[in-house]
């Protein structure tokens, strides 16, 4: 049997974002002492010549790929080259000096977004590929399926232990709340506060919060603060109609499961690397909740949870994106990994530690 052992050395690849910061605390609540951690400062995972040097000096015995550029509709139809490119260039590096330096296992981080925008629900493993991808977030899309294939292929060649986790939509601590480049959920937590803020004439907490969580734009934040200096609650903006539906899994929860399936059995994991597969399934875990909710009743969620007293308005002329995404969970399900975490729950959790 493989499985990680306390004293072994774990890379977590992006230990500062949403899954990877889950990831250290899981590791560290469960008695892993050897985690290896590096900032973007200390090690930019673009550069291949940093990244062989690292791996070449610490020997990791299994490593989490959970870092890469991520954002929202709004970022990926504004920063489409740098979302194909620096998603490339990390998983190249990462996953061939790996290979390169013997590492045990490996679980590769992916998104839902890179099944078919218009595939039978809910989304199964053996979709991939099946048809065209959703426009607004191609480029991300392609990087991720692109790191699959690249697993698969190290897998078949090499014999390599790559296997790729495809999370749904995720929130918890350490979520990006910039407007800029967030998804969906915190960017709603941190609106509905912030028009609150608004119609209690709060100037210095919304502008506490612009420190925090960064500069709002334009003209957002001119009609945030006109609002607040008149004391006026102003409507919450939503893109789109309100009624796609999505599914969301607390971040905690998605840690735990890739902990899980890294260390599964070799009876339990052998198989899900395709190594000697002729099928055509990827080496592809689904990790979700098995059940979504529209954009609407979210919003409406976490205006009664903040307790925001205004209205809800939808932008129209905005991009839907893909209408329905929730994932099959039933291999996950079989493989052990649970979800402990209701919506309800981890929205209050979410908007108390933001």
């Amino acid at each position: 049997m493989t499985t990680m052992n306390n004293s072994d050395k774990i890379y977590v690849a992006g230990h500062r974002g949403l899954v990877g910061s889950a990831l250290v605390r899981n590791l560290e609540d469960k008695g892993y002492s050897n985690i290896l951690k590096r900032t973007h400062t200390e090690l930019d995972l673009t550069d291949e010549k940093a990244v062989a040097e690292f791996f070449k000096t610490e020997k990791p015995d299994y490593v989490f790929l959970a870092a890469a550029k991520v954002g929202g509709i709004h970022a990926n139809n504004t920063y489409p080259a740098e979302f194909i490119r620096d998603n490339l260039a990390i998983q190249n590096n990462v996953i061939h000096h790996a290979y390169l330096n013997n590492v045990k296992r490996l679980l590769f981080l992916g998104s839902s977004c890179i099944y078919p925008k218009n595939a039978p629900q809910p989304l199964k493993e053996e979709y991939l590929l099946t048809g065209p991808l959703e426009e607004t977030n191609r480029p991300y899309a392609l990087a991720k399926i692109a790191g699959i294939e690249m697993c698969w292929s190290y897998n078949r060649q090499y014999g390599t232990q790559y296997l790729a986790a495809m999370p749904t939509n995720l929130y918890g601590p350490g979520d990006n709340y910039d407007l800029n480049n967030s998804h969906v959920l915190p960017a709603l937590i941190r609106k509905f506060h912030l028009a609150k803020l608004a119609g209690e004439g709060d100037e210095n907490a919304i502008l506490q919060d612009e420190q925090k969580y960064g500069k709002l734009p334009e003209p957002y934040r001119t009609e945030i603060l006109t609002a607040c200096e008149k004391q006026q609650t102003p409507a919450v903006m939503i893109w789109g109609t309100g009624t796609p539906k999505r599914e969301f899994m607390h971040n905690e929860d998605m840690a735990d499961a890739c902990v899980h399936l890294m260390n599964l059995d070799d009876k339990q994991y052998q198989p899900l690397l395709g190594t000697n597969r002729n099928d055509g399934v990827a080496p592809v875990v689904n990790i979700g909740v098995g059940e979504d909710i529209t954009i609407k009743k979210l919003a409406e969620m976490i205006k009664e949870t903040i307790g925001f007293k205004g209205e809800i308005e939808f932008d129209v002329s905005k991009p839907d994106g893909t209408l329905r995404k929730l994932l099959s969970v039933d291999l996950a399900k079989e493989l052990g990994c649970q979800c402990g975490t209701s919506l309800h729950q981890g929205v209050t959790d979410a908007y108390s530690k933001y």
